[in-house]
């Protein structure tokens, strides 16, 4: 009986003091619940303060939604009641979302302002504006992680400046005397574009292959091209990256986005440690992305292609947000750009899209097992909130 006695002292204080019986209360104690006081309020934007709390009912005596359940919502209150429970008092909001999900909840559950955004899965995100680079959303956007064929942007950069500069397009590059790239297209696994024995291929094809079907041995082939041999495009690469005042923390160990363990089998492991790959941040991507796109925007009518037969093999885009597949949605206006994945990297895409009238946009998911839903989910979010594009 004492120790019975001593929790209801507990509990009590606990009340008073924090306002838990206001925030947790069951059915059983909410006939004591009787509302003081109600009034309207301005309509203010709220967002959960916490993982706690619920939406009750004005009587209190039922809970409708858990607040845990919208993490990412901005909730609109337009009334405010004060409650009272045995002997204290207590500030109600009711507050709803733009679906009308809410109800009645404890004000210190809620914090001013609307609900950051996020994305469930990605590990990092970022949306860019490409004619001024301000970045639009965000969330660990400077963070270096792997990101797999995405990193191939930097090389297809470098291909495109060269081949436009010298006008190279229709230049042959022999890729016989590269066995490890001859052997890299016919494996299953790291494989895509076949390098016919003695055949030579044109700089046009290489980066048809490179990009749209992100073909491996056709961006290492481009590099050595454009510089010589593979180990020289990669300090290139990384030269680039300070001309684009990149992090000093991105780095480039691969033309094709594979890591090191990868590539050893092929002998183009050239920088780094074995279980090394690029490592480039969100934002850092999108920068590269947005040079290619504003310096060489033909890139865009090639990455848009669904498929494109090269040297009698068929390239196939697996861009799930392009006209006709799985995730296509007019309204969002993709038209582009790069999709990438190693074990260790996760699934990466990188995207650009372009409603009438208004700037472009570039978006980067890294590591993110929804990537096509998400950077949907991401761009719809821009043209919905961003008064810009609207």
């Amino acid at each position: 009986m004492k120790i019975n006695n001593l929790k209801k002292v507990m509990l009590a204080t606990l009340a008073v003091s924090g306002g838990l019986i206001f925030g947790h209360t069951n059915n059983a104690q909410a006939a004591s619940y009787k509302t003081v006081s109600i009034k309207s309020v301005n309509k203010t934007a709220y967002h959960k303060k916490s993982t706690s709390g619920s939406f009750f009912n004005i009587s209190h005596t039922k809970v409708l939604h858990k607040l845990k359940n919208y993490p990412n919502t901005t909730f609109y209150v337009t009334k405010q009641a004060t409650l009272q429970h045995g002997n204290t008092k207590a500030t109600y909001y009711y507050a709803t979302n733009s679906k009308g999900v809410g109800g009645w909840i404890w004000h210190s559950y809620l914090v001013k302002g609307k609900a950051p955004f996020n994305l469930k899965y990605a590990k990092s995100f970022v949306a860019m504006d490409a004619q001024n680079g301000k970045i639009l959303e965000q969330r660990s956007a400077n963070t270096q992680r792997l990101v797999a064929s995405t990193g191939k942007l930097m090389t297809i950069y470098l291909a495109v400046q060269k081949a436009e500069k010298e006008n190279a397009w229709n230049k042959k590059v022999n890729v016989n005397s590269y066995s490890g790239l001859v052997n890299m297209g016919n494996n299953s696994a790291v494989g895509g574009f076949k390098f016919k024995n003695g055949h030579s291929y044109t700089v046009k094809q290489l980066y048809q292959a490179a990009l749209i079907e992100s073909s491996n041995n056709a961006a290492i082939a481009l590099g050595q091209w454009v510089s010589g041999s593979n180990s020289a495009f990669i300090n290139k690469m990384n030269q680039q990256a300070k001309a684009f005042n990149l992090s000093s923390k991105t780095k480039f160990v691969s033309a094709s986005g594979l890591e090191n363990d990868d590539l050893s089998l092929f002998g183009y492991w050239a920088k780094g440690g074995l279980y090394d790959g690029n490592m480039v941040s969100a934002k850092d991507l999108a920068v590269i992305a947005t040079n290619l796109v504003n310096d060489y925007p033909q890139v865009i009518n090639d990455s848009k292609l669904a498929s494109k037969k090269v040297d009698g093999q068929t390239l196939r885009n697996v861009n799930n947000l392009l006209p006709g597949r799985s995730w296509y949605d007019k309204n969002l206006y993709v038209d582009g750009l790069k999709t990438g994945y190693t074990p260790r990297a996760g699934l990466c895409f990188v995207s650009t899209s372009k409603k009438p009238g208004k700037d472009r946009i570039v978006t980067v998911v890294l590591n993110d097992q929804n990537e096509f839903s998400e950077t949907a989910e991401l761009i719809r979010h821009i043209y919905t909130t961003n008064a810009d594009f609207k």
